[in-house]
Order: C-alpha cells, then structure tokens, then sequence
C-alpha cells in the first residue's frame, strides 16, 4: 500500500467529498497506528475501522485517481495498489444463543461471564427462564435472536432441530434481509450432510453491513467434546470445520468456552470428526467394559486389572479417565449410580450418526453397528438418561468395586 501525504486534520465530511465513487465509499484519515500506515477506510457504506479491527483478511485495492476540490487538494494524494494484510479482527459483544440445554446453559454462561452481551432462546421456556432471571434478553423465536446478533451459537440435539432452527419458518435463515449476524457457529453433533447444507444456504445470504471484500455471512460447524463437566469449566475441545478466515473470527468465542481448538478442514469437517470420536470412544468403552467384566468372572478385582490396563497397552481414556466401574474412580458418573456425565441415549444417537454415514460412503462397520445395538438395548430397557459407561453394569452385568 502507498499512501500519499497526510490529509492532516481535514474533515471526515471534506475527505468523503474527496473520494466519493458510484458503488464504493473510501474515507482516508489518521488512526491510532493499530491497524495500517495511519489510514481509515469505508466501504459499502459501513466502517471498516472505527476503534475496532476489521472482519477481513486480505483487500485489493484498485489504484485510483479522481480530480477533487482545489481547497483539498494540496492535503492528499492517494494512491492504493496491491495486496494489504490485515490483523486478526475483534469479535463483536453481541452474541445470541440458541440451545440452553446441560451443555449449553454452561458454554453460554462462560460467554456472559467474560463480557458478552448474549440473547438466548430456548424451545423449553423453563431452560430460558434461568436467563430472564440473570437479566439476560430471551426471545421466543431463533430469527429473532439473529436480529439482535453480529454471531449466533447453536447448540441442538439433532439434525432436524438444527434444520428447523436455521431454515424453518421461524429459522435464523428467514429473517429480514439482508441478514445482520456476520458469523453462524453450530456446535452441535449431527451428520455432515446437515452441516454442509446449512454452509452452503448461510453462504447465500447477503450481510446487512459488508466488511472487507466479505459481503456473506460466514458458517463454522463446531461440535465439541469435554461433555458437561468440559462445557461448565470452560474446557471443551472444539472440532471447527469452516474457512480459516471465519476461524480467526470465532477463536476469542472458543477460547472462552474451551480450552484447544482443532482446525479439521472445510465445512462438515468438524461434524465428520465428532462422528468418528465418538465412535472410537463408544467401541473403547464397551469393549473396556467386556475386558473388566471378564476379569472380575475370573477372579481379578476391577482395581488391580485397571492398574494393569494403565500400565500397559490397553491404557486408554475409558480405563485410566472414565472407568465404567463403580468405586475404581470416585469422580466419574459410574461411581454416582451413572447420573450425570453423556448419556446412553445421546450415544445411540451418535453411533446411528456413524453408521449411517459409513453407509454413505459404503464403509462397513461391524463395530459401529454392534455397539449402536448394544445401546439402543441399554435405551429400551429404560437407561437412556444414564452414562454411556453404565454399558458395564446393564449389559456386561460387571459388580460394583467394594473399597478397601
């Protein structure tokens, strides 16, 4: 970028008159030296810069010459080429909500705790009660949260609640247009196919104020591990698919509700992970669950076999983090009667997700289709609400580990 003297202490009225062309508005001026070479711009009609950083990455700028005002034009001569980079921009503190369940209520609590002004909605009214009663704004539908939003988080059960959200009649998707919130974050599990399609419809719409060259909202898909304990402590993992540009955007949102963010490429990427976790992680529990139950049949207690797990090659996380037996760890859902933690139910939800999606790409998965009826048993035989592990008391029909 070359830019030409200073246009000193002109005004902003003066400056406009200077460079006012059909489609674009360039305002050039001083800044406080955090962004570029001292220089302001505007364009579409809104700021760029105005005591804030930018929602771009890279501008070309086309070189430009236009005759203006003599009392001007001895205050600059202005000459814009090339590329120019920008800094990493500041995320807006208008942030909606949408989804206050177990793992919600807490990412959105973290959010309003670090000093952002949130708008949330809930289809269980008691879940967005909690929020009217932190003084925190509630709407009764999602595309009005949009309407209050420069982003809007979603966390949802289920692809078709995702769907309704974002392009039901009352959806994000339907609001006035052009459409205020300039970044869409859904961190819920569902399949790829649901997350690219709503990628694709947010990369339709037109932003209400353009910023940079980026006149489209831009779309993540953001699932999350870490469960309920992960999301109240601020210490979720979250799996991002979505452009890089958009991630630079949301990382100030992931660092206060998380603590490691994994880029996993385009959109559906981030979904398409989670799937994959958490069919790894329910084929580990079950068959950690299989090995102990064994174990103690054949007269090893689950404490000493754990320790041999730990300490060998079948260390891992279901083992040494979250043992499905009660007493071997006092801090996990098996050793409180498997309340709380992920439940057998979301699992099985997850699991059809990764086997349907196998059947997608035609992959066969004998394990994914065995643990997935293992846990549609455990469902229908009324544990749906109890943790994942409880596979090691219900189905297994492991004991519980007696303390010393």
């Amino acid at each position: 970028m070359v830019v030409g003297p200073s246009l000193g202490n002109a005004s902003p009225s003066a400056i406009r008159s200077v460079f006012n062309f059909p489609t674009i508005l360039f305002t050039v001026g001083k800044t406080n030296g955090s962004y570029c070479s001292g220089v302001l711009f505007q364009r579409c009609g809104a700021p760029l810069f105005e005591k804030r950083a930018m929602w771009g990455s890279r501008i070309r700028w086309v070189s430009f010459l236009r005759s203006y005002p003599s009392s001007a034009r001895s205050a600059a001569l202005v000459s814009f080429q090339g590329f120019s980079s920008w800094p990493a921009p500041s995320l807006p503190q208008n942030v909606g909500f949408i989804g206050l369940g177990n793992m919600g209520f807490h990412m959105a609590q973290n959010l309003i705790n670090a000093g952002y002004k949130l708008t949330v909605h809930d289809i269980n009214d008691e879940a967005a009660e909690k929020f009217r009663e932190m003084g925190i704004p509630t709407k009764e539908k999602p595309f009005e949260v949009g309407e209050s939003s420069d982003v809007v988080i979603t966390m949802l059960p289920s692809s078709s609640s995702v769907m309704e959200v974002y392009t039901g009649t009352d959806g994000l998707l339907n609001m006035k247009q052009p459409t205020r919130p300039r970044l869409f974050i859904d961190c819920s599990t569902v399949d790829t196919n649901t997350s690219r399609t709503i990628s694709n419809q947010v990369s339709r719409q037109t932003l209400r104020e353009c910023f940079g060259d980026i006149e489209n909202p831009l779309m993540l898909d953001a699932p999350v591990s870490g469960g309920v304990p992960g999301a109240e402590s601020g210490t979720l993992t979250f799996m991002v698919g979505g452009s890089e540009e958009a991630l630079k955007v949301a990382k100030p949102l992931f660092q206060t509700m998380g603590k490691r963010i994994i880029y996993c490429g385009g959109p559906g990427n981030g979904t398409a992970a989670k799937i994959c976790n958490n069919l790894a992680m329910a084929v580990s529990m079950v068959g950690i669950s299989e090995a102990l139950a064994l174990g103690q049949r054949l007269g090893i207690s689950a404490t000493t076999l754990t320790d041999v797990f730990n300490s060998s090659s079948a260390r891992c996380w279901s083992s040494e983090i979250y043992n499905p037996v009660p007493g071997v760890l006092m801090s996990t859902p098996s050793s409180k009667n498997y309340a709380g933690g992920f439940s057998s139910k979301l699992m099985a939800k997850d699991l059809d997700l990764a086997v349907s999606s196998a059947s997608g790409v035609e992959l066969r998965c004998p394990l994914a289709v065995k643990a997935l009826q293992i846990y549609e048993e455990l469902c229908n035989g009324g544990h749906e609400a109890e943790d994942f592990s409880c596979v090691f008391r219900h189905h297994y029909f492991g004991r519980d580990e007696t303390p010393l």
